[in-house]
């Protein structure tokens, strides 16, 4: 079975779940689908893992994002969901992951709801060589200036989502 044709969690605009959708379908036509994604921290907090997406990535190709994550499969928990992500993409297995918070994000055709987690680990990490071309770690303070910058080639959904859970973290 190719990507485009795994079973992808739908839902309606109202979040009401709706039978499994190949992937190639809910790209094609922006149906709304569910992901969870991971902002990976270093244990003292001070740094967040950051990767370039491989240039052959069908979203988003080539840039830089601070998340490690996916969509759903079809009937999929988002919490099994953000640990099979974070083992497939960086390698990163047995490491508690904490809920921070959900949020819808559109970038049209793409429209998905994002459950998301943050982790603590100081590695090591294996990058999935089909989805990340390279890995290091940045200090927040380096990232929240670079996701500031808007002509740092970072994926929209990422710059999105770090600015909210940026803010959670300043209220």
């Amino acid at each position: 079975m190719t990507s485009a044709q795994e079973l992808v969690a739908v839902f309606d605009d109202d979040g009401t779940p709706r039978p499994g959708a190949p992937r190639g379908l809910v790209r094609e036509q922006g149906l709304w689908h569910a992901c969870a994604t991971i902002l990976v921290r270093s244990l003292d907090g001070g740094r967040v893992y950051v990767h370039q997406r491989t240039d052959t990535k069908d979203v988003y190709p080539g840039l830089y994002d601070c998340w490690a994550g996916g969509v759903l499969a079809d009937g999929e928990d988002p919490a099994e969901c953000a640990e099979r992500e974070l083992a497939e993409e960086l390698g990163v297995r047995g490491v508690p992951l904490t809920p921070s918070f959900t949020a819808r994000f559109v970038d049209p055709p793409i429209r998905y709801l994002a459950h998301v987690y943050e982790a603590r680990t100081d590695g090591p990490f294996t990058h999935q060589p089909e989805e990340v071309a390279a890995g290091w770690w940045m200090t927040l303070d380096d990232l929240v200036e670079k996701v500031d910058d808007p002509d740092w080639p970072v994926v929209p959904d990422g710059r999105a989502l770090f600015h909210q859970w940026l803010a959670r973290q300043e209220a």
